[in-house]
């Protein structure tokens, strides 16, 4: 069936509004803080232009048998590892400091219990950290309740973290940097063979569930399709056309590089919602002395403009709307129950928590410990999956970002 495509002129007037404006509050702000925002709105448009996500990694290969996006996630990790090694290698022969060892984490049992909390949560609420500000910046009404209540849960999470770590059971763990044990080429070989283990798993995954006859094909949407020869258009080629995971994984690795040369460290979400909650309820009068939330608050009497991390987590909701903005698909989203919303709150909260209890999330504890080779960033994607596992099993058809069980109803 033809498809004839129409620029939304009002939208795209208002994506470009919304870009100059991010210009103009970058130039404003200047420094690292506009490094900061300039790269998160190219991964909020990457995560969305190309439809990306590390909750759909499991979440989609789990409901539909199809794992293009788990394998896109693996090349992704795979691209990184050799970047990131690259750059530590190079640091350490001119002996500065090396980008992205702050994301080189203890593990213990808060990594463990964060990552399953973690993953629990990111199913419930339909989303992790980066694709919640991504869904929000697409219009889902959704994602700003699991937001909310994701902000909540850190502060909870901050205190419990710091209890925890502190007592007898939290200081039994060790502090791992791969190359520290069996140097930089030893530490990408063993990543890589992992990575491959992996998408081999994913292989033999996708061809049993085809045998099993519960296998859903990737489908687009009209929209998101290359346009026939004959109705060939250069703006939908260059802002509406979908790009695959594969690309969309292919540009994040180079961002991650670039954030770790730019910044010194990784890209990291969660400290940046816990300056925001902590601001918020600041300005209300709520006082913060428990020592967990000393460096919240220094960072918070700053400015929250000079907050690096908020600033980049702001440029990723605004990178995902003006994605859908320029492709004229932007709208609120409020397809909803109120018992949907009670869930995607619920879900927010053991996200925030989680995440602070682990030290980070999708992002900061996984993709940025594995990236900068902590082992307990993969002890953390083990717990993770295994939390979303776990909620995709039990709330299967009880929440309607949960699909019911594909046992109940064969797929066609």
């Amino acid at each position: 069936m033809p498809f004839n495509y129409k620029i939304n002129q009002s939208q795209t007037i208002i994506g470009l509004i919304i870009l100059a404006l991010v210009v103009a509050l970058g130039i404003y702000i200047g420094g690292k803080p506009a490094i900061f925002l300039f790269t998160g709105v190219a991964l909020g448009y990457t995560l969305t232009r190309s439809r990306y996500g590390f909750a759909g990694g499991i979440k989609r290969i789990y409901i539909t048998g199809e794992g293009s996006l788990s394998k896109a996630l693996i090349v992704m990790f795979g691209i990184t590892i050799v970047l990131s090694a690259i750059i530590h290698m190079s640091a350490a022969a001119k002996g500065a400091p090396i980008p992205g060892l702050s994301s080189v984490h203890f593990l213990n049992i808060s990594t463990i219990l964060g990552g399953f909390l973690f993953g629990i949560g990111m199913m419930i609420a339909g989303g992790c950290a980066s694709g919640t500000l991504t869904d929000m910046g697409e219009g889902a009404i959704r994602a700003v309740i699991a937001l909310i209540f994701f902000i909540i849960g850190t502060l909870p999470g901050l205190v419990i973290k710091g209890l925890l770590d502190n007592s007898a059971l939290g200081k039994i763990g060790i502090k791992v940097y791969l190359p520290d044990v069996i140097g930089y080429i030893g530490s990408v070989l063993l990543s890589l063979l992992i990575l491959f283990g992996l998408f081999i798993l994913t292989k033999k995954y996708e061809a049993f569930r085809k045998k099993e006859g519960f296998y859903e094909e990737l489908t687009y949407e009209t929209i998101e399709k290359s346009l026939p020869k004959e109705e060939a258009n250069i703006y939908h080629k260059v802002f509406v056309e979908r790009w695959s995971f594969l690309k969309g994984g292919i540009i994040l690795a180079i961002l991650f590089a670039i954030i770790q040369l730019t910044t010194g460290h990784s890209w990291g979400i969660t400290a940046g919602f816990t300056n925001w909650g902590v601001g918020f309820l600041q300005s209300l009068g709520v006082k913060f002395t428990s020592p967990a939330f000393q460096t919240t608050v220094n960072t918070v009497n700053n400015g929250l403009l000079k907050d690096t991390v908020g600033m980049r987590n702001l440029g990723i909701l605004l990178g995902a709307a003006i994605s859908f903005l320029l492709a004229g698909r932007f709208k609120f989203d409020f397809d909803f129950k109120v018992k949907d919303g009670l869930f995607y709150a619920f879900g927010g909260l053991l996200m925030g928590f989680g995440a602070r209890l682990s030290g980070g999330c999708n992002v900061g504890a996984l993709y940025s410990g594995i990236g900068n080779f902590s082992l307990a960033g993969w002890v953390y994607f083990i717990f993770l999956a295994l939390g979303g596992i776990f909620a995709l099993k039990v709330l299967a058809g009880k929440v309607n970002t949960v699909p019911p069980n594909r046992h109940d109803k064969k797929m066609v």
